[in-house]
């Protein structure tokens, strides 16, 4: 279907119509329609976070914006030289110039560069200019959607309602997506466990595999700080039970778990066994999608068949809410919502028919048919999961894992990028993926470590733990019928390889925790594509062998099997290494005039103090640098009333190399500690860079 709408795409020509003025939605951001359409009525856009007030009118925009609509079809086409970036989850290079990718939440299973959807929605477009200024164009639809870069943006929504465009725009990448977050919030701050190293399979089928995992692990001195319980854990693939045989109690599972350090994520699909007398499907009876004729909508998925509840529903959500607390009671950290495209098997396009009904909120658009709702079901799902956790245990920070969501999701919950395959290719579509889900306003992402479908081997897998723990999501999975894919799985060399990368994130905390909370306040990506190094250089536009961690820290990475790697991003940024070097690992970077916080090697954060702190100084051009480090209690909630503290470090070769110190926000005081400098310098090897000297702060 989409290949017959570009084919006739230029016979639309005579049907364009140009928007003669605008909503003002905020500095740089202002709202059009197509002039045809501008007396109909606007629906609601559930990526928002709330509503946009409209602060005043605008003009026609500067950028050649044209509308047009035929039958059910709406278009929007932007003529315009740039580069394009954004639409969330696709596989393939970086850059979308000469692409056609669609906005359809699918189950991908096996996906490549060439399938059409995956998991997520995010209708929305990052354009960088030859001069590195930028926008980014929102369209403000949940139907399915359409986007083609040959000459420029264009989009076709399907559903009979042409949506309302927003267009940002900034003088930086960074600007259009700082005031992106303005309109569709932002990632709340995970607890630090989160950002620790996660070990998954589909399954470990016992709880004594489970914790053999955990304590391997342990014994073997790798970190990691979480363990993850797929389906199997169920009884009979049944939502909010437990096998009495397999994983008879719960309560001690989780418990032996947290004893040595590591939380637990549980498996909880959408799909709700059709079984009368199961106490989730008989309490939710009144919960599920109804088809168009008012029938309960039923498909096979992993239980057999099942009922699926109407996340777009209120009354649903809280219903579905209730049933997290009993659940974590039993001792869950984390909550994992998969399968919720929805996936239906043996059923067209895998997921449920256009036509079935749903009884939405009037703030999301009220009733109407599937086909409206399909792309916002797992983000409702995870909305009522997040919301559901926070009333069990308002203390503490959720921690949810959706493989379907939508813009905005990232609101309630992480996401990662599907189904992969243990191959060279999906080692290298990890990073681009990982990029264009952060432009997209997604931070918290990252690809299953090693490949979910197929075998790996010990060199790919050494090379894509090396790459993956300095992703924001660092986690582990496989599926039934392959090899273990665990750290040890592969041999010593591996072994050592993978032990080495997860220390390097572990001593990174302190860096990665101020980054997280940087996007959690401001919007920006955790991870950011090369060409933010210097958004003048037309070299770095598609380069993906490599990325910033935050804005001082450059990751240059080797994705081929040949093992070659390509020239350096920046030669001018000084090299540097906190562990032992391994030539698995990707080769680190500092931004002159940076101040770099670590922390020492743990086994799982919060494992010990952060002490000493070693600060790795990369003098700028003036000899100076600086430097911020973030510090809370790493769980619970209360940085919102103040108890946390942010630190300023800064540096002068003039001033004999001495670290000043101030707290600059937070009721936290400076605490004492030891803190180790190393003076980074461009012209020796980083495992022997620098001058270092330690020193006590009172």
């Amino acid at each position: 279907m989409t290949t017959a709408i570009w084919k006739s795409f230029r016979g639309w020509a005579a049907c364009w119509r140009a928007p003669h003025e605008g909503e003002a939605l905020g500095e740089g951001i202002t709202r059009y329609r197509d002039p045809a359409m501008a007396r109909s009525p606007r629906r609601p856009f559930p990526g928002y976070d709330r509503t946009p007030e409209v602060a005043g009118g605008a003009g026609a925009p500067a950028l050649s914006m044209r509308f047009a609509s035929v039958d059910h079809l709406h278009l929007l086409c932007v003529i315009v030289k740039a580069d394009f970036y954004g639409l969330g989850m696709h596989a393939g290079p970086l850059r979308l110039n000469d692409r056609v990718i669609s906005c359809w939440n699918t189950d991908a299973w096996g996906y490549d560069d060439r399938s059409a959807s995956l998991y997520q929605s995010h209708p929305w477009v990052l354009a960088v200019h030859p001069d590195g200024s930028a926008f980014g164009l929102l369209v403000e639809t949940t139907e399915r959607c359409h986007f083609r870069f040959i000459r420029g943006i264009e989009c076709v929504s399907e559903g009979g309602y042409s949506p309302p465009v927003v267009l940002i725009e900034g003088e930086s990448a960074e600007q259009v997506l700082v005031r992106l977050a303005s309109l569709v919030g932002r990632m709340p701050l995970p607890p630090k466990w989160a950002l620790g190293y996660h070990q998954c399979r589909y399954s470990y089928e016992t709880a004594a595999r489970a914790l053999e995992v955990a304590r391997e692990f342990r014994r073997r001195h790798i970190p990691c700080d979480a363990i993850w319980l797929d389906i199997d854990y169920m009884r009979g693939f049944r939502c909010f039970t437990f096998d009495p045989v397999r994983f008879p109690n719960p309560e001690h599972l989780t418990g032996e778990l947290r004893a040595e350090g590591f939380q637990s994520v549980w498996m909880i699909d959408p799909g709700i066994k059709a079984e009368p007398g199961y106490e989730i499907y008989d309490s939710g009876r009144s919960c599920f999608i109804r088809g168009a004729g008012g029938e309960e909508v039923q498909g096979k998925v992993w239980p057999g068949v099942c009922a699926f509840p109407d996340f777009t529903s209120d009354r649903v959500r809280a219903w579905w809410a209730g049933l997290q607390p009993p659940f974590l009671a039993r001792g869950a950290g984390g909550l994992w919502n998969d399968m919720n495209e929805p996936a239906i098997f043996e059923a067209p396009g895998k997921t449920m028919a256009p036509d079935a009904r749903h009884q939405a909120d009037a703030d999301l658009g009220g009733p109407g048919p599937h086909s409206r709702y399909h792309n916002i079901y797992g983000m409702q799902m995870v909305r009522a999961t997040r919301e559901g956790m926070r009333a069990a245990r308002p203390e503490r920070r959720p921690f949810v894992l959706s493989r379907a969501n939508f813009v905005g999701g990232h609101r309630y919950a992480a996401a990662w990028t599907g189904d992969n395959t243990s191959n060279w290719r999906h080692l290298g579509w990890s990073i681009p993926m990982a990029l264009n889900l952060g432009m997209s306003g997604q931070p918290f992402a990252g690809p299953d470590i090693g490949g979910f479908s197929g075998n790996a081997d010990a060199e790919l897998f050494a090379r894509w733990m090396g790459i993956g723990a300095l992703l924001p999501l660092a986690r582990g999975h496989s599926e039934k019928g392959t090899k273990d894919h665990e750290p040890w799985s592969f041999g010593p060399e591996c072994e050592r390889a993978c032990r080495l990368a997860l220390e390097r994130r572990m001593r990174l905390m302190p860096y990665l925790y101020t980054v997280f909370e940087e996007a959690s306040r401001t919007g920006l990506p955790v991870v950011r594509p090369l060409f933010m190094a210097d958004a003048r250089d037309a070299g770095l536009r598609a380069r993906a062998d490599g990325f910033l961690l935050g804005s001082d820290v450059l990751v240059e990475c080797d994705v081929e099997a040949a093992g070659e790697g390509g020239p350096a991003v920046r030669p001018e940024w000084p090299a540097f290494e906190p562990v032992e070097t391994d030539r698995a690992l990707p080769r680190l970077r500092a931004r002159p005039g940076s101040v770099i916080p670590l922390g020492p090697v743990m086994e799982f954060a919060g494992h010990g103090p952060c002490e000493p702190l070693t600060l790795f100084v990369a003098p700028g051009a003036d000899g100076s640098a600086r430097g911020t480090l973030y510090e809370d209690a790493g769980e619970g909630t209360e940085f919102e009333r103040g108890e946390f503290r942010r630190i300023e470090f800064s540096w002068s070769r003039a001033d004999a190399g001495h670290v000043e110190q101030r707290v600059t926000e937070g009721d936290w005081a400076l605490p004492k500690r030891t803190i180790d400098i190393v003076v980074l310098d461009d012209e020796a090897e980083p495992e022997t860079a620098g001058v270092q000297s330690t020193r006590a702060l009172v």
